[in-house]
């Protein structure tokens, strides 16, 4: 199985990248930058000469379920792009309502991975702006009520939907969606579990 690793930033997965060469065999890596537009743009261009078997997009994420413990991996299923759609006065018109777009997809890996199926999947939305303002917490909230934000997400999303390659988004848990507050952050066993998780998975399907 080919399988191309997606990542924001080499810090999310640089326990991975330290693994021998020999360890990784049939495993692309692409680190695309931060955000939807650096990640839509990298990935188009890896697809325009390469083909995969998963895409397999991972990095840490906030949640906006306070059940989620920190530094839990979970499986984020289906992914939104929050912000795509039109303001009408205090109202917010997504992009599917107005027709112009699809703005949620689905995770489509249909592979026999027991990793995978055994963590707690997730609803996630992906956003220019992580959310900081408990007002815009409170209307994404009830709007689309999703348990994880990420900067990425969807846009992984909309490039294996449109290439026809199955998908998975697999996400550790750094922080609580609120105000900012850096100092309730659990970036380093965020990317520790992470990691773990992403080792054990492709031990499971190296080759």
């Amino acid at each position: 199985m080919d399988i191309l690793v997606i990542a924001a930033t080499e810090m999310e997965i640089l326990p991975f990248l330290r693994l021998p060469g020999q360890r990784r065999r049939g495993i692309d890596v692409l680190v695309t930058g931060v955000g939807m537009v650096a990640t839509a743009f990298a990935l188009g261009q890896r697809l325009a000469t390469a083909r995969y078997d998963l895409l397999l997009n991972v990095g840490i994420a906030g949640s906006f379920d306070r059940s989620i413990t920190m530094g839990e991996v979970v499986n984020v299923y289906e992914d939104t792009f929050a912000e795509l759609g039109a303001e009408d006065g205090e109202h917010f018109i997504d992009i599917e309502t107005l027709a112009l777009a699809r703005g949620t997809f689905l995770g489509t890996a249909s592979i026999d991975a027991p990793i995978l199926e055994r963590l707690r999947k997730c609803k996630g939305i992906t956003v220019n702006s992580i959310h900081g303002n408990e007002a815009t917490i409170t209307d994404v909230v009830n709007r689309l009520n999703p348990q994880t934000e990420s900067m990425e997400g969807a846009a992984v999303f909309y490039a294996a939907q449109y290439s026809g390659i199955p998908v998975a988004q697999v996400r550790a848990i750094s922080n609580y969606v609120e105000r900012r507050n850096k100092a309730g952050w659990q970036i380093p066993l965020a990317v520790k579990n992470l990691n773990r998780w992403l080792i054990d998975f492709i031990d499971a399907h190296r080759g």
